[in-house]
C-alpha cells in the first residue's frame, strides 16, 4: 500500500479483516507499506499491521512479495504509480477520484486495458457502491421496480472546513487534489447515481464557489511550523462547493450538490430516485436504511427497509439481523469483491474506465462553471 493517512488507515482495516469475515479465494498478506518519511511510515506500519516499509513506491512495485498495489495517496500521484504498477504486473486498486485530469485518467485506463489482456486487474475505489443499502437500491432499479427513471437528486454534505482558520491542507490545493468538494465528495455522488441508475450522465450545467479564499498555512508549509504557519496564509485553489444539474442517458433529469460548508452535516451522502412506478431514498447518516415507495400502493407512502437481513447484499457474512454495519465495512466489501475478481480472472468494477467516466463529468462541471455555459457535454 502507498500512503497511510486517513484512507490508508481505512484500507488497512479492510485488508486485515476481509479473510476473517468472508470466504475469500485468497488470504491477503500485508507485505509492505510505502511513505516518504521512514520514521512515520514505520510507526504507521506497526500500528496498521504491515510487515515491512519502503520510502520509495518504485521500490515497492519491484518487490517479488507484492502482487497487489493499493494506492491511497493524493490524486497528483495516482497516474504515475498506477501505470508503473500495472506495467510491472501488479493488480491495482486506486482511491477515487481516479486522477486529477481527464488526460491522466485516459492514460490510466489505457494502461489498465493493456494490463487486463495479460491477466492483471484494476479497480477504482468508490466504496459507497458497497453500502448494502445502495447495492440493494441498484438491485431494485435493475429489477424494474421503479419503472422508467425520471429524476435523480444527489447531495454530499459535510462541514469540516467551515472554520476559516482551518489550515491549508493538501485537499485545498488544486495541484495536489485536482479539485475541492467537487472531486473529493462530488465524485462519490456522481458514481453512486450512475451505479444505481445503470446509466451515465451526458451533460451538465454547473456553479462552483470558494467561500474562504485564503487559509493559514498547514504545518510544515514553506518551512514554517505549526498549523498557523507563523501567521502566514496561502490561497485556496479549489472549490468549496459545487452545484450542477444534468441529464442521464435515456432522458432522466438530475441535480447534484457537493459541499464542505453545510454547517452541521458530517457525512450526509443522500440520494433520491423517482421513477414511473416507485421511488428510492437513502442517506448515509442512516446507512442501514433504504426508503422505498411503490406507486401500486399509493396510500402507503415511503416504507423503511432495514438493510440488515442475511439475503441483503454483503450483510449475511456479518451479524444477526438488526445489527447495523458502519463506514469501515464498505471497504471490507470492496477488497472482498476485488480479491474474488482477481481469483476468477474477471475485471472488477468499478473499473478504471468507470473512473474515467466520472473524471469526464468532473471536467464538464468545471468547464461549465468557469464558462457560464448553460450546458456542457460529457465528452468521450
Amino acid at each position: 500500500m502507498v500512503g497511510y493517512a486517513f484512507m490508508g488507515r481505512v484500507h488497512s482495516q479492510a485488508w486485515r479483516t476481509v479473510a476473517a469475515v468472508f470466504d475469500v479465494p485468497m488470504r491477503p498478506a500485508m507485505a509492505v507499506l510505502s511513505g516518504r518519511s521512514a520514521e512515520r511510515t514505520a510507526e504507521a506500519a506497526d500500528t496498521l499491521g504491515w510487515a515491512a516499509v519502503e520510502t520509495d513506491w518504485k521500490r515497492l512495485i519491484e518487490r517479488d512479495d507484492v502482487q497487489i498495489v493499493d494506492i491511497c495517496t493524493p490524486g497528483d500521484s495516482h497516474a504515475e504509480i498506477a501505470i508503473a504498477a500495472l506495467a510491472a504486473g501488479k493488480h491495482v486498486i486506486c482511491e477515487k477520484p481516479l486522477a486529477n485530469t481527464v488526460a491522466e485518467a485516459e492514460a490510466m485506463t489505457a494502461a489498465a486495458k493493456e494490463a487486463a489482456a495479460r491477466g492483471v486487474r484494476s479497480m477504482v475505489a468508490f466504496n459507497y457502491r458497497r453500502v448494502p443499502a445502495i447495492a440493494l437500491a441498484r438491485k431494485f432499479v435493475a429489477e424494474g421496480r421503479l419503472g422508467e427513471i425520471r429524476h435523480v437528486r444527489a447531495q454530499y454534505l459535510q462541514d469540516w472546513i467551515v472554520d476559516p482558520e482551518f489550515p491549508l491542507v493538501w485537499r485545498l490545493q488544486k495541484d495536489k487534489a485536482g479539485s475541492g468538494a467537487l472531486g473529493d465528495i462530488g465524485a462519490h455522488i456522481i458514481d453512486t447515481a450512475q451505479f444505481i441508475v445503470g446509466r451515465n450522465l451526458t451533460g451538465v450545467t454547473a456553479l462552483t464557489e470558494t467561500f474562504v479564499k485564503e487559509r493559514p498555512l498547514a504545518e510544515g508549509s514553506s518551512g514554517l511550523a505549526g498549523q498557523g504557519g507563523g501567521g502566514e496564509k496561502g490561497e485556496v485553489t479549489v472549490d468549496d462547493a459545487a452545484l450542477f444539474i444534468g441529464r442521464f442517458e435515456g432522458g432522466a433529469l438530475a441535480s447534484f450538490e457537493a459541499t464542505r460548508f453545510a454547517t452541521g452535516r458530517k457525512n450526509a451522502l443522500r440520494i433520491e430516485i423517482n421513477g414511473s412506478a416507485g421511488s428510492l431514498s437513502f442517506d448515509f447518516e442512516a446507512m442501514n436504511e433504504l426508503w422505498f415507495y411503490d406507486a401500486a400502493e399509493s396510500d402507503a407512502g415511503f416504507r423503511r427497509v432495514l438493510v440488515t437481513e442475511p439475503d441483503h447484499p454483503y450483510v449475511g457474512a456479518w451479524w444477526p439481523p438488526g445489527h447495523g454495519l458502519g463506514y469501515e465495512h464498505t471497504f471490507v466489501h470492496e477488497v472482498k469483491d476485488f480479491l474474488e475478481a482477481i481469483a476468477a480472472g474477471t475485471d472488477p468494477t468499478p473499473s478504471f474506465e468507470d473512473g474515467l467516466q466520472v473524471q469526464r463529468v468532473l471536467a464538464a462541471v468545471e468547464e461549465s462553471a468557469a464558462s457560464g455555459s448553460r450546458f456542457t457535454s460529457v465528452e468521450d
